[in-house]
């Protein structure tokens, strides 16, 4: 101990002569001082000081005398910058107060000492006052007694004078001293309680009136003399209780026996424990050596031993050497020249001399350590690298949108970030890391200079902080990440000071909207790289070449916008949101080229100054730039004969304001150069000739992809250095913001070794600048979390810890290796071994400690048949319908795999063969592709991997299965795989580590081959080995595993493998050997399950049972009994093989003992092939199970069969047929039937009580390896929806749920053919990467929501519509009218159509449809039924002019309009008349149509025609209904009429063009003719779904959503509404694919100018029909294909959780009726929407209680509620439609109608459905009244008639009668109350039997009928 206390000395000695390399802690003391005279001395003459009033040999203290030596503060500051922070000063209080009063000071000293301890600030160092150290005045010495009011009277004194310079105080510096000034007649005890007393005053007087800013006392103690002064009580206070910390005089000789511990060992007595500063630290006899001066800080160590808190000490002896002993020449070695005053050589000096005489063994020593507790981990990007999303929702464009143009790379879609935040955030959480780096593209948040901010990117920003906040990371906020919005680059971008006031506005707007959030903010990246790249060299936009103006002016404007910033919010956010706001800057590091030439090492220097220091050191120094920059600018403009370059000045103000504005440094570092002083000045400018350097790299260094990028690993270490010399000096910390390298596209884009080094190196550099240089660094943040857009590199330089397919519409992310080493380094916070912490109990629901079970058998059929009766009746719509809701809080959400499907290594590491790994070596095993599981997923060398997945997906389980034979080689306990054991262990220990619970099933199929060998499952030894087995995984994992499965699918396990011979060991034994084999398996799992009980349920609180499979049986005709109990058979005999016994009473189910039995006795055999347990052997088995596991994936449609009888085989004995829906979904294995999952559920339920449920594996198998994996979306979502039901409706206990599997795997026969995987693995790389699929996404979003709650926006809204809405009902003329050609019709084209063959569905036509035209009178009644105020009906164009020309006007057509409009408006309904709804006049046709331009002057007169004779009545016309359909259908597929569909590409164009161009007449005839006399309104109506993007996250679907809509709804819609043209998308997508055709123009005509103005605004109100929602995706067609759907390039689909309808078209979607509604609002200004049709179809209705159409239209028209609460202009509402009517293409099979029209009876009577009351009610209400406002008088409903005489009374038969329905119903009451009354009889004459026998139960019974009570 004495020889290491007295080498630590020796090392601190070394140090004087030197100047000090000191990283302190941020508020750390090193103090130096006082001032002597003959350091004054030697000061002036260093410093060229002729005359000098100081003595050479005088080394008494300074006593300040005016005018204070002017170079101090040049001294002061060299003292500063080494690293001293404070300085002694010694008052004389005989010299200032001369009389010894405070009321007669000497102002002159007084003066002085101000402007010493002012030179002193000024200089950054803090002073450190004494008040007394030697001298008293001469009037104190003689009066004792009065000593402490006399001193306390000073300290005031110098309190007031001096207390707003000084912080820290001591009263006084040698007690001994002054105790020997003292009178010597008292005693020593005596003055040293005078002197205490003096101090406690002082001590007093200070906190009462002078410490409010936090200032501090003290008194100076000599070490040796604190136990005296402890053991007084009198003078105790000299060291706690009147002293804010302990200050120490230390005198150590080296050659003393007593070590410094020693002497200070008595300090542990002190209670509490205080702070010490060292004030005097004196060493004598200690030898002088040099080493490096980080040991300096050893003696810290060694002083807080004692746990006592050192804040400091004195450095003065390693400043006490002349500046002249260190003065050597330029070629005495090859370190840093050495000058510089005081020994303060410049900080790059000292930081690169600290290390210039390294070997490359010491520079690249690798240090084994970890980072200090709280260090962070991050990962960053930039906006305009990854966010893509260039033009969405109202973004402005950047600087870098117009970069890239003409085939060279974009940042449009990039990494489409902007739509993948929570894949982005699932990356970092997979990671490990704690802190995000991203930046805010100012452009998206505030689009435009005066615009308002964007909802939707603010909306983003605030969706990415949430997660990131919700995963745990703290987020790291750039504003300016080198994308100024391009509006403020026209004005001059950072040249012009108006973009500083704009980013002040941006940055105020950000803190205000997120700061609540963000914690840690970056007002500039790399400003650096925006002033040379952007400015001087013009690489970067805005691509300005000006490196010696604009350059710098630039780099002047950001600073001082970077300090308005910081202010900005120092001054109005911090005090609230408590955040830090800093910079981040780059720098490589600049290391001579020649190291020993002077010139080269300035260079280097200069290098630094024009790289980092030009931004840090106004920020982090004085305000100013360097003033070594400041004069190479000023030299070289000298030496040209015009200035290069301009370096703007900063007012004081400004350097004020500059001064200390960062919370912290952020430092972006990559690289190093050699840097030599440029050989020759140049006047042409450029950066590095106006620095005055030149460039170089060594050929040793790695090179990168990028050319601008070497691996250099220790220059990170030196950069850290010396900007912690230079600049934060340990009062700001330092965050590594960015470093990393890039690989190139050529490269392996997943086994980026060299960037695993390059980490591995540069992070281990920045550890030995934290540990060995004691360098502040706080965090370390990896660049970049992802590939993107890199500039003008494009995408050829990957810099992402995740690969992103940039070929890929989905832009997929794969964590490289080096993510995975990324988060091994997180996991370890650095590089020492990973020790195994302890772990956090793992999570698992509340289990119960033991199930009951049924001491009786299943019945045959079973009770559960309640479930087929309760739910095989359902409605399609009322099964299928989604559910809202939760799972329990502590639903165990996870995922699943097995071992031998993902593990690999086959035979590594000593594992055993498995029968899997010899069936699959085995020529002809059916496996396809011959595939094997040899590597499979290759689990066990990617543990990393998979941990990462689980992460990254939030599960809070995860099921795997153990290898067997990777544990029992052999499968015997006497061969026991280390390596084997030591995986699992490992996996185990990351899932808990992470919180993720294991579920570990202990066999999973793949049986050791070892034990095949002797038999396999049918050897009874089995029994034990597997339970020897399972014992050894108890003991060895089961303190962190809780949840345990002996067995996974033993029904497949023992047919397939035993029956089938499909899987191994392939026996082929169909009727006795699964038995056998099920029969062994039940025991062997029993007796597992009773090991775990009884050695260690106890101490492990787990839970056990087994996973057991099974799917759905649906009886195929649910009404027939021997179905039903078919149904219930198939159940028995796979799920309740094993689930009977278990579960039940220990035996197998009745049904399955009785049909085995029954078929082995027709089979001739003496005892039945199922074998039967012993009584014993039931009890045992019997409740062998805490939880039940459930495998399921799809259904199955069961009836009843009589098979063959031989040979016996397992199947066969079901004696069922079993098949799938043809109309399921199909899968890759089975078809999808969701809704079998919540009767099985149910069944289990009713089967076996109500037992905690686990669904350990559900998934769906898909042939397609796509990422984008929608289909397995859909089915996740309706599986775990009908899990929910059973949960929430039901009363199922459902605990949790695994989703199968975690990834793609060898899934057994398939081999790697069928994609389960929520991860896609590319199985043809040998990395095996893994890469999320859109599914895992979805899965994680269930997860995060525990199930599937109603969004915010879905919930319903309570409230009316505005006064004045117009509620109405539609038709159309030739869907209802029929008299096809009554009282003079002409032909229209839809009678021409659907009297064509095969035109309509079942041959149905329009002649009478509802016969209208002879019912006005029952369509009225219809209409009051529904009490609507308006009728929207159309006119028949072939009725009124038959040839489709005014020629002639037939007269009875138009009176039939007349009367019904006079019978309407005699009704109080106004008429809206439709004047075209696609029946065009066939005389038209018959010359070209819709294509005809003479049509437009044809339909003008036609309206002409009705405006002139009914419009005194009609004030509300529409001239088209829906010409979207008229162009498309009747024209380009021609499924309607006119049924034309051979010009697809042209013909529906040129329709449209026509028909808006006859809109538009029309619409001005009216205008311009009739609008003054008849005062009505006039528009069309327009059609269109809405569009969803397939996947909301891929940029691709985004835009083929947004193409979708406008090619529908936008293609007529924007030339009326907007602008008298065809929308941008229209014409951009068909000129292009026209011009790619071969074509000299675009298939899509074009309107002249005049005809755009004519045609532009054309509109009275918007009328809009909608009924659907589509999910649409991009599909690319061939250039030669013409069509409008190649134009359009969209592919659809829906969400299977979407309800159906009567058409297939039309799927229930009430969200797309708001949002389109918005979209009108939003795209066309928000003009008054009417809506004209909406509503849904149903086939085969049964009755009039359409349930189906009242969710329809309660859930639309509140989503038009919500539309108007939206502020959309609505102004009224129309249900398609009145009645059901002929249909178009499908016929009378499709019924919209809300009035059932009974076709079968001739009057055709009109019947009001359940819907047509339920709309009544809400016309009625104008809306949707509150029910918690209570009952209101509109929902009492008027009982609606029927408009003729109903249906004929069904007849029924009754007991062999033909009765009425009335009559049946009487005689079924009767028969009723007969049997009821039997009933009666019966129990009466039981209960009298009963009262005269034997009392009393068995124990037995009472138990039964209890369990059955219970039950």
């Amino acid at each position: 101990m004495e020889l290491a206390w007295n080498s630590f000395f020796i090392v601190l000695l070394s140090f004087s002569c030197w100047g000090l390399d000191w990283e302190s802690d941020r508020n750390f003391m090193s103090a130096a001082g006082p001032l002597t005279n003959d350091l004054l001395y030697n000061l002036s003459g260093s410093l060229g000081n002729k005359t000098s009033n100081f003595a050479a040999e005088d080394k008494s203290i300074y006593v300040c005398q005016q005018p204070v030596p002017a170079f101090l503060l040049e001294y002061f500051s060299s003292v500063r910058a080494s690293e001293i922070t404070h300085y002694k000063v010694f008052l004389p209080w005989a010299q200032l107060l001369p009389a010894g009063s405070s009321k007669n000071p000497d102002s002159k000293t007084v003066q002085c000492y101000r402007r010493l301890l002012e030179t002193l600030k000024a200089a950054q160092l803090q002073p450190l006052v004494v008040l007394h150290h030697q001298n008293l005045p001469a009037s104190t010495v003689q009066r004792s007694e009065v000593f402490a009011h006399l001193f306390a009277d000073y300290a005031t004194f110098a309190f007031h004078s001096f207390g707003d310079l000084v912080e820290i105080w001591f009263t006084f510096s040698d007690l001994e001293e002054v105790i020997k000034e003292l009178p010597h007649q008292e005693s020593r005890s005596s003055r040293l309680q005078t002197l205490t007393d003096a101090h406690r005053k002082a001590y007093e007087i200070y906190h009462e009136k002078y410490a409010s800013q936090g200032g501090k006392l003290s008194v100076v103690l000599r070490a040796e003399a604190i136990s005296e002064i402890l053991l007084q009580p009198s003078t105790s206070s000299l060291a706690k209780g009147a002293v804010d910390f302990l200050s120490l005089d230390v005198s150590y000789e080296c050659q003393s026996e007593a070590s410094l511990p020693q002497k200070l060992s008595k300090l542990q007595t002190i209670e509490p424990k205080v702070n010490i500063f060292i004030f005097n630290l004196r060493f004598q006899d200690c030898p002088s050596t040099r080493k490096n001066s980080a040991l300096l800080f050893s003696i810290r160590k060694a002083i807080n031993e004692n746990q006592n808190l050192t804040i400091g000490f004195d450095l003065n002896t390693f400043l006490s050497c002349s500046p002249s002993s260190k003065k050597s020449g330029p070629g005495s070695q090859r370190g840093p020249p050495q000058q510089d005053l005081g020994g303060a050589r410049s900080a790059y000096r000292r930081a690169w001399g600290a290390f210039a005489n390294q070997s490359r063994a010491q520079r690249d020593a690798f240090l084994q350590d970890a980072f200090p507790e709280g260090f962070l981990w991050g990962a960053s990007t930039g906006a305009f690298s990854v966010e893509g999303g260039w033009a969405e929702d109202g973004r402005g464009p950047s600087v870098w949108d117009g970069a890239g143009r003409g085939g060279a790379a974009t940042p449009e879609v990039a990494s489409d970030s902007y739509h993948k935040a929570a894949w982005d955030v699932a990356l970092l959480r997979g990671l490990g890391a704690q802190v995000y780096k991203f930046s805010i593209s100012w452009s998206r948040v505030l689009p435009g200079e005066g615009r308002a901010p964007s909802p939707r990117g603010v909306a983003y920003y605030g969706r990415l902080v949430a997660a990131l906040l919700a995963a745990g990371l703290q987020p790291v906020a750039a504003l300016s990440h080198w994308d100024l919005p391009r509006a403020l680059q026209r004005l001059g971008g950072w040249r012009d000071p108006r973009v500083a006031d704009a980013f002040l506005r941006y940055a105020a707007f950000c803190f205000a909207t997120f700061g609540d959030r963000v914690k840690l903010w970056v007002t500039f990246h790399e400003p650096w790289v925006t002033s040379y790249a952007g400015y001087g060299s013009g690489q970067h936009p805005p691509g300005i070449s000006d490196p010696g103006v604009a350059s710098f002016e630039v780099a002047h404007l950001i600073l001082k916008t970077h300090a308005r910033v910081w202010h900005h919010y120092n001054s109005y956010y911090r005090p609230q949101q408590q955040g830090r706001v800093g910079i981040v800057l780059n720098s490589d590091w600049a290391e001579p080229l020649s190291p020993e030439r002077p010139e080269d090492v300035r260079a280097s220097e200069l290098y630094l100054h024009f790289m980092l220091g030009w931004f840090a050191h106004p920020i982090f120094v004085d305000g100013d730039y360097p003033p070594a920059l400041k004069a190479r600018i000023q030299q070289v403009n000298q030496q040209c004969p015009s200035p290069v370059a301009q370096l703007p000045e900063f007012t004081e103000a400004e350097k004020q304001l500059l001064k200390g504005s960062a919370d912290f440094l952020g430092l972006s570092h990559y690289t190093s150069r050699l840097i030599s002083k440029t050989q020759q000045d140049s006047c042409i400018p450029s950066y590095d000739a106006i620095g005055g350097f030149t460039q170089h790299v060594d050929p040793a260094w790695p090179q990168t992809s990028s050319p601008w990028i070497y691996v250099v690993p220790w220059g990170i270490r030196r950069l850290l250095k010396f900007v912690s010399l230079e600049y934060t000096r340990g009062k700001v910390p330092i965050y590594l913001a960015g470093n990393g390298m890039p690989i190139g596209e050529t490269e392996d884009l997943f086994e980026d070794s060299l960037r695993v080094d390059y980490f591995n190196k540069y992070i281990n550099e920045v550890l030995k600048a934290i540990k060995e240089d004691l360098v502040d660094v706080r965090a370390y943040i990896a660049r970049s979390l992802i590939d993107g857009f890199e500039g003008p590199s494009g995408y050829s330089q990957r810099f992402g810890l995740h690969h992103v397919n940039f070929n890929d519409s989905s832009k997929p992310r794969t964590p490289r290796k080096s993510a995975y080493f990324f988060t091994s380094i997180i996991e370890k916070n650095g590089f020492l071994p990973k020790v195994v912490k302890s772990l956090p109990p793992p999570r698992t629901a509340d289990f119960p400690t033991k199930i009951r079970a049924f001491p009786f058998p299943s019945d045959v059929p079973s009770k559960a048949k309640v479930v087929w009766e309760k739910f095989s009746n359902q409605p399609k719509f009322e099964r299928d319908l989604f559910y809202h809701g939760t799972f329990r809080d502590d639903f165990l959400w996870g995922v699943s795999s097995s071992a031998y499907q993902i593990e690999g290594a086959w035979d590594a590491d000593g594992k055993g063969p498995s029968i899997w790994d010899n069936f699959t070596h085995t020529p002809g095993n059916n496996v396809k592709d011959n595939s094997t599981g040899d590597i499979a997923c290759d689990s066990y060398n990617q543990l990393d991997a998979d941990l990462n997945m689980l992460r990254a997906l939030k599960v809070k389980a995860y099921r795997f299965s153990l290898s067997w034979s990777r544990i029992f080689p052999t499968g015997r306990n006497s061969s026991i795989n280390r390596y084997g054991v030591d995986y699992y262990n490992r996996l185990i220990n990351g899932l808990v580590a992470s919180n993720i619970s294991p579920m570990v099933t202990l066999f999973h199929w793949d049986l050791p081959q070892a034990l095949q060998d002797i038999g396999g499952w049918e050897n009874p030894s089995l029994i034990e080995l597997f339970n020897s087995y399972a014992d050894f995984c108890f003991q060895t994992f089961g303190d962190r595993v809780k949840f345990w499965m002996t067995f996974n699918e033993p029904t497949y396990q023992a047919w397939l493998g035993y029956g089938s011979g499909d899987f191994p060991p392939k026996v082929k034994d169909p009727g006795w050997a699964p038995y056998r084999i099920g029969h062994a398996i039940i025991k062997a799992h029993a007796k597992v399950y009773h090991t775990y009980d009884e050695k260690y349920r106890q101490e492990q609180k787990g839970v056990i049972s087994l996973s057991l499979s099974t799917h759905w049986a649906e009886p195929k005709s649910p009404e027939l009994p021997r179905d039903v109990e078919a149904a219930d058979r198939t159940l028995q005999f796979s799920l309740g093989w094993f689930a009977h016994p278990i579960f039940r009473n220990g035996d197998y189910p009745d049904a399955m003992k009785w049909k085995v039995g029954n078929r082995s006795e027709l089979q001739h055999l003496a005892t039945s092939r199922l074998p039967s347990f012993t009584e014993e052997e039931k009890s045992y088995i019997r409740a062998t199970a805490d939880v039940f596991c459930l495998n399921t994936y799809s259904s199955r449609i069961v009836q009843h069969k009589t098979p063959r009888l031989n040979p016996p085989s397992y199947e066969e004995d079901q004696e069922t047929t079993e098949e799938e829906d043809s109309s399921w979904p199909s899968t890759a294995v089975n078809r999808a039937a969701p809704w079998g999952t919540r009767r099985l559920l149910n069944w289990i339920k009713e089967e076996y009580g109500d037992i905690p449920i686990y669904i350990t594996e559900n998934g769906v198998g898909l042939g397609n390896s796509k990422v984008d994996d929608t289909d397995r979306i859909f089915y996740h979502k309706t599986y775990i929806n009908e899990a929910l039901k059973a949960y929430r409706l039901d009363g199922v206990d459902l605990r949790g749920y695994s989703a199968w599997s975690l990834m793609d795997n060898f899934e057994w026969l398939n081999g790697y053919t069928v994609k389960f995987g929520l991860y896609h693995v590319d199985f043809n790389n040998r990395n095996r990467p893994r890469t999320a699929r859109a599914s895992a996404r979805y899965y994680t979003e269930v997860i995060t929501n525990n199930g599937m709650p109603l969004p915010k926006e879905d919930e319903f809204l309570y409230g009316h519509f505005p006064e004045g809405f117009i509620w109405s009902a539609a038709t159309a003329a030739y869907q209802v009218e029929g008299a096809w050609r009554a009282d003079g019709k002409g032909l229209s084209i839809w009678d021409t159509f659907s009297h064509t063959p095969l035109k309509i569905g079942n041959d149905d036509n329009g002649d009478v449809a509802c016969d209208s035209y002879h019912k006005i009178a029952e369509d009225v009644v219809a209409l009051q039924n529904l009490g609507v105020s308006h009728y929207r009906f159309s006119v028949s164009w072939s009725r009124v002019l038959p040839d489709g020309t005014n020629k002639y006007v037939n007269e009875a057509g138009l009176n039939y309009y007349v009367r019904l409009i006079d019978a309407l408006l005699a009704a109080n309904i106004k008429p809206q008349v439709t004047i075209y709804h696609w029946d065009l006049p066939q005389a038209l046709q018959d010359v070209g149509g819709w294509e005809n331009e003479t049509i437009v002057q044809r339909f003008k007169e036609y309206a002409d025609v009705l405006f002139q004779r009914l419009g005194d009545k009609v004030k509300f016309w529409i001239t088209l209904n829906e010409p979207f359909v008229i162009a498309t259908q009747g024209y380009g597929y021609g499924t309607a009429a006119p049924g034309i569909s051979f010009r697809p590409g042209t013909a529906p164009y040129v329709v449209g063009h026509n028909l808006i161009k006859a809109h538009a007449e029309a619409w001005h005839l009216y205008n311009d003719v009739y609008r003054a006399s008849q005062g009505g309104v006039i528009s069309i109506t327009i059609s269109s779904d809405w569009a969803e993007p397939r996947d909301p996250s891929n940029q691709q679907d985004v835009e083929a959503a947004r193409r979708y809509v406008q090619f529908m709804g936008g293609w007529f819609a924007h030339p009326i509404f907007k602008n008298g043209d065809y929308n941008e998308v229209m014409k951009t997508r068909i000129r292009d694919r026209s011009l790619a055709a071969g074509l000299t123009k675009s298939r899509l005509p074009e309107f002249t100018e005049s005809e755009k103005r004519r045609i532009n605004g054309t509109y009275d109100f918007f009328g809009f029909n909608h009924y659907t929602t589509i999910l649409a995706y991009n599909l690319d067609y061939a250039s030669w294909i013409s069509s409008f759907d190649a134009d359009r390039g969209v592919a659809s689909i829906t969400d299977r959780s979407w309800p159906d309808s009567g058409s297939f078209w039309l799927k229930i979607t009430p969200f797309g009726f708001r949002k389109i509604l918005n979209w009108l609002k939003e795209e066309y200004n928000n003009p008054p929407i009417y809506v004209t049709e909406n509503g849904v179809s149903q086939r085969g209705e049964r009755d009039l209680n359409d349930t189906l159409r009242i969710y329809y239209l309660r859930s639309y028209i509140n989503e038009a509620l919500k539309a108007v609460q939206d502020k959309v202009d609505l102004r009224g509402y129309t249900v398609w439609t009145l009645m059901d009517n002929f249909e178009w293409a499908t016929g009378f099979a499709e019924k919209f109608g809300l009035h059932f029209v009974n076709y079968t009876d001739p009057s055709l009577p009109r019947i009001p459905k359940a819907s047509a009351k339920f709309y009544a009610s809400i016309v009625r209400c104008n809306g949707f009244p509150d029910p918690a406002a209570g009952s209101h008088p509109c929902l009492q409903p008027e009982d609606a008639e029927a408009t003729a005489s109903p249906m004929r009374e069904e007849e029924v038969q009754f007991l062999g009668l033909t009765l009425g329905a009335t009559e049946a119903q009487t005689a079924l009451y009767v028969l009723f109350s007969l049997a009821i009354l039997g009933v009666c009889c019966v129990a009466f004459l039981s209960y009298k039997y009963c009262k005269h026998s034997k009392q009393g139960k068995t124990q037995a019974g009472q138990q039964e009928l209890s369990t059955i009570s219970a039950f």
